[in-house]
């Protein structure tokens, strides 16, 4: 499974080659989040194997997103989260910051959401800080609502999800 490419965007799998461009959206400084652990080049090593286990065992992962020229643009797929007992099929991604603000977070979502509905996934949801309003904004473009509030991770987060 692989999403639609967009009029600017394109997915392919993430590999070990793509190492310098993860770590550069994983360990960017996180204007929404000041507080949040620093990450590393080992957690975005981590990252990259975690994907690649993703695509063997579920089919999708959080794929590479880039322009159709082949500029790294970040990350956006599914990915397999247990909220409070419960598996869920999230959309999560993650853009370099120097390409924020341009809507490509809502298109690539947009593209996974519709990639999600055609391989029957009857459920999708986005888990999100509540301080990440941008994030926010993203879930409800594609269609996702808040449904509810729950901790994750240690810490506060927000549902947001809808039926395909």
């Amino acid at each position: 499974m692989l999403p639609t490419s967009t009029s600017r965007l394109r997915f392919r799998e993430m590999v070990d080659a793509d190492l310098d461009d993860v770590a550069a959206v994983l360990t960017a400084p996180d204007p929404i989040r000041p507080n949040r652990r620093e990450r590393t080049r080992a957690d975005a090593q981590h990252w990259i194997r975690w994907n690649r286990r993703n695509y063997a065992d579920h089919g999708f992962g959080l794929w590479v997103i880039e322009t159709r020229d082949r500029r790294f643009v970040g990350d956006c797929g599914l990915t397999m989260q247990d909220v409070e007992g419960e598996l869920l099929v999230e959309v999560g991604y993650h853009v370099h910051p120097t390409l924020r603000g341009q809507g490509l977070a809502t298109e690539a979502a947009t593209a996974v959401r519709d990639a999600a509905r055609e391989e029957g996934v009857g459920h999708l949801v986005a888990i999100i800080r509540p301080e990440n309003i941008p994030s926010q904004r993203v879930a409800a473009k594609v269609g996702l609502r808040l449904e509810r509030r729950v901790i994750k991770n240690g810490g506060p987060a927000l549902v947001f999800g809808a039926d395909l």
